[in-house]
């Protein structure tokens, strides 16, 4: 059977998405209608199914993605040029619940995790080294190659130290931010053992900061302040590391319920194939994980305006509506409070790989979270406290976005791309990709090919797979960011530096 060569997402669409290239005279067969191609057009681009007039609505996945910048005909090229944004500013909203239940068994699944002394469970048994200020990212280096060196890692996962530029001369809600990131760092159970590494002078005092992080375990969480060092800090540092080492190397995994499981959703680098591949296919695990009673987390706001209401109406209380309301407009309030407008959020790399306007992203982005009901939202900094989708305050910024999903609680992130990206979090970073073309090229880099759906497969063959894949990293299996070595984290900035 021949594969389809272009994709009408909703029966109410305007306009079609080219899964192949198409050249200028080619014909689409689209409703009972010939549509004849004006312009060469790459795959993963629209072309326009019915003329539409300057300033008429141009719709996808049954929603407008923008307005036509001047007359247009069917068989048109649609993209940035000729396409623009409906945003403004912020808005009134109304609240017009949608209760779709998931109709997913549950399967009583079990993943090999370490199930911590609080109950927390994590997928790694690493030894972290987190620095309360930038001041002391070269001596936690040291540290870590010096903890490498003398143990070659045996019994545990990886050591590594977090490096930030922050934790002084930061004010207000800057300064709040880094310590609550840092202290989301220090409780994750991903660790096994932590050395919380300070200088002594900075702003984010050390035993004020060490308060925030409440009844923590003090056998696994230990502080170091340099400067009250008398000597050298190295070896202090070392000999704290030691009886971390000594502690963590024990753990042993165990079979847990995947309900235990709480994943990130984030995209970047995405194309016109990310809303029909990869966006659905984690939007698919995502609503079998919260059936299993399990959690997920949809991040990065300014990709979510344009389909905003889609999220609203999916919350299970007003509270939450109301709390989305207000996650939504705060965001945009910093746009425009930096004299920026709400709607230029597309990449270059996003309008070159089909996607034109930043509602034509929000659309595709948001279906990452499949169908779920929301029943959290959370603000930038917070810890998860609710099963479940939750919903997380972040900007779209790969690196910024991926530390808060992981510092709100999440295991591990889903990251979907239709570019292409190395990065990961401090957390497994599984990179699945929108088309197969990437998955092909950067065999390295791609966890997971989502682009087998243009290729023949079905939605229903690749979830299972794409299921056993997560759990498979849940348990151990590396993701290609650990292989590679490729791991940092990024904390929000809006402030002043002194």
């Amino acid at each position: 059977m021949a594969l389809a060569t272009f994709l009408k997402i909703n029966p109410a669409d305007s306009v079609v998405v080219c899964l192949q290239p198409k050249k200028k005279g080619d014909i689409i067969e689209i409703d009972g209608k010939q549509i004849v191609v004006n312009q060469d057009t790459p795959a993963g681009h629209k072309v326009l199914i019915k003329d539409a007039k300057e300033g008429e609505d141009i719709i996808k996945y049954g929603y407008p993605i923008g307005h036509a910048r001047q007359n247009l005909k069917a068989g048109d090229w649609v993209n940035e040029n000729n396409l623009k944004t409906n945003l403004s500013g912020t808005l009134e909203y109304t609240y017009r619940p949608v209760n779709e239940r998931l109709n997913i068994k549950n399967e009583n699944r079990t993943f090999k995790g370490y199930v911590r002394k609080n109950g927390d469970v994590g997928v790694r048994n690493e030894i972290w080294i987190v620095p309360t200020v930038g001041c002391v990212n070269g001596i936690a280096e040291r540290l870590v190659n010096q903890l490498k060196k003398e143990t070659q890692e045996e019994g545990i996962d990886a050591i590594w130290s977090w490096h930030h530029n922050f934790g002084c001369s930061q004010l207000s809600g800057d300064h709040e931010n880094t310590r609550k990131i840092l202290r989301d760092i220090c409780l994750h159970p991903n660790a096994g053992g932590v050395l919380v590494l300070s200088l002594g002078c900075e702003n984010n005092q050390p035993d004020e900061f060490m308060k925030m992080l409440g009844d923590y375990d003090k056998d696994r969480i230990r502080l170091l302040v340099t400067q009250k060092v008398e000597g050298d800090e190295v070896e202090a540092g070392m000999e704290i590391l030691r009886e971390l080492y000594a502690i963590a190397k024990n753990d042993k995994r165990e079979e847990v319920p995947v309900s235990k499981l709480r994943v990130g959703l984030k995209c970047g680098g995405s194309d016109g194939f990310s809303g029909i591949t990869a966006n659905p296919l984690v939007g698919e695990f995502s609503d079998w994980l919260v059936a299993q009673g399990g959690t997920s987390i949809l991040t990065e706001v300014p990709e979510m305006f344009g389909a905003e209401t889609i999220l609203m109406n999916r919350c299970e209380t007003t509270e939450l509506f109301d709390q989305t309301v207000s996650m939504i407009n705060n965001f945009k309030e910093y746009f425009l409070s930096h004299g920026e407008p709400v709607g230029e959020n597309p990449s270059p790399g996003n309008k070159a790989g089909g996607i034109s306007t930043l509602e034509d992203k929000a659309l595709g982005c948001t279906q990452k979270c499949g169908k779920a009901p929301v029943s959290g939202v959370m603000e930038y900094g917070d810890r998860l406290q609710h099963t479940g989708l939750n919903l997380l305050s972040a900007p779209g910024n790969d690196l910024v976005a991926a530390t808060a999903l992981a510092s709100a609680g999440c295991h591990i992130v889903l990251f979907t791309t239709g570019r292409g990206t190395p990065f990961g979090t401090f957390v497994p970073t599984m990179k699945i990709a929108t088309n197969p073309t990437l998955a092909k090229n950067k065999p390295h880099w791609i966890d997971f090919s989502a682009g087998q759906l243009i290729e023949g497969r079905t939605m229903q063959e690749l979830v299972p797979e794409f299921i056993d894949m997560v759990l498979d990293v849940a348990s151990g299996k590396h993701a290609h960011n650990e292989a590679n070595g490729y791991r940092e984290i990024s904390i929000f900035k809006n402030g002043v530096t002194l």
